[in-house]
């Protein structure tokens, strides 16, 4: 963290009279994709509370010996909240280890309004997405010149409605790089979204089970006739990203579109064109 940062966080909990705690976002599941920050902040920490049902629990190795860890994946929000304000008034430094980036489906709202009523400050650290580590592990690019420039992350409605307006068949009329997160068991329901919005039978589809997750990523391939047999017969039920695309397979394409900030006829204010 920075000196400045550090001494605000400091400042606000003498205040308080207790300690800070951090949101930190443990990225896709790579213990080493956590920030520096993030790993600093779990080296001095007090106490940890992760999420052990997504957070690779090798995250949690940069905590010091003696810090007190907690797996949240049987804690209702009340008791996660109770936990982490009273450790924050034994510890000046408490850690809320959360998958990918706080903001991100993350709570962090739910969570940090206890907190607040109760008087403890806290800070969030930023986390590498599950969307950028599968678009990562395939060798993929979200955006290209002349193909989209717009990536949306979303999901499909199940338990959880989605606010009017934002229904995939909607979003997917876009044509852009989808993100889709949490609908793994859904599959059904995306193919039906992405049909109504007009993509072709054999548009490309990608499926990264667990991506960056060592010895467990898995990489699925198809078009949306046959993503959803090719995820059933590899066996991937949970935890994973879907990304529908015109990017995708991209570097076997043809011809490509060239970027203006590297095309030699394009002048910006760092390099003169040249024919």
């Amino acid at each position: 963290m920075t000196s400045h940062e550090a001494a605000g966080a400091t400042d606000a909990a003498v205040a308080a009279d207790t300690g800070t705690v951090w949101f930190v976002g443990a990225g896709p599941g790579d213990p080493e994709l956590i920030t520096l920050k993030g790993q600093k902040l779990l080296a001095q920490a007090g106490a940890v509370l992760f999420a052990g049902s997504l957070v690779d629990r090798a995250a949690t190795a940069f905590a010091p010996a003696g810090c007190d860890i907690r797996d949240s994946k049987d804690m209702t929000l009340e008791a996660m909240t109770d936990w982490l304000v009273t450790r924050a008034r034994q510890h000046r430094t408490v850690v809320r280890l959360q998958t990918g980036d706080p903001s991100l489906y993350g709570a962090l709202i739910e969570m940090a309004r206890p907190l607040d009523a109760a008087g403890v400050p806290w800070r969030v650290v930023p986390g590498v997405s599950s969307a950028m580590a599968s678009m990562a592990a395939a060798g993929e690019s979200m955006t290209l010149p002349e193909v989209t420039q717009t990536v949306i992350l979303t999901r499909v409605e199940g338990r959880t409605p989605m606010p009017e307006g934002e229904d995939l068949a909607a979003l997917a009329a876009h044509r852009s790089t989808i993100c889709i997160f949490l609908s793994i068991t859904l599959l059904h329901k995306v193919e039906a979204a992405l049909r109504q919005a007009g993509w072709p039978e054999d548009a490309p589809m990608l499926v990264v089970h667990k991506a960056s997750w060592p010895g467990e990523e898995q990489i699925i391939r198809g078009t949306l006739a046959d993503i959803k047999q090719r995820c059933r017969d590899a066996g991937v039920v949970s935890q994973s990203m879907i990304v529908a695309s015109p990017t995708l397979g991209s570097r076997d394409w043809e011809t490509l579109a060239r970027s203006k900030l590297y095309d030699p006829t394009f002048t910006h204010r760092f390099r003169k064109a040249h024919a």
